[in-house]
């Protein structure tokens, strides 16, 4: 079946103080990804490894938290959990990235701008969003 998927990346506000230009109004930075391909469905027994290895890559980024895993479950809820879970893979055919991270300024007015990103900002994707601006 074909399909395009969209992916969104790190964004944010932007407040026109944080340019130190005049003139300028608020905007919303952001990276994004579309894509394009084909999705084909798998069998539903290959699911449960897939889980497992997924939330096993997240859950050890959670250190020193106890990591979840799915034997935590009794094991009828996860069955019946695991039948919601519909698994596909996607062929790629295309890939279509878009972003906007103040690009179109001069250098010393994005980098000011990434800076209060950075200072007024919240948690690892805003952390992102300000390197990625710095980098545009």
């Amino acid at each position: 079946m074909p399909a395009r998927i969209a992916v969104s990346g790190a964004d944010g506000y932007i407040s026109p103080d944080w340019y130190g230009v005049e003139d300028q109004v608020p905007t919303w930075n952001y990276v994004a990804v579309h894509l394009t391909g084909v999705l084909e469905l798998r069998p539903q027994d290959e699911m449960r490894d897939v889980l497992d290895r997924q939330s096993k890559h997240f859950e050890d980024q959670l250190a020193p938290k106890p990591p979840w895993k799915t034997a935590k479950m009794t094991p009828d809820v996860l069955d019946r959990m695991m039948r919601q879970i519909v698994p596909c893979r996607m062929s790629i055919s295309a890939v279509d990235g878009t972003w906007k991270l103040n690009q179109n300024k001069p250098d010393a007015v994005r980098q000011r701008a990434a800076d209060h990103v950075d200072a007024f900002g919240m948690g690892q994707e805003v952390r992102l969003l300000a390197a990625l601006m710095r980098g545009a």
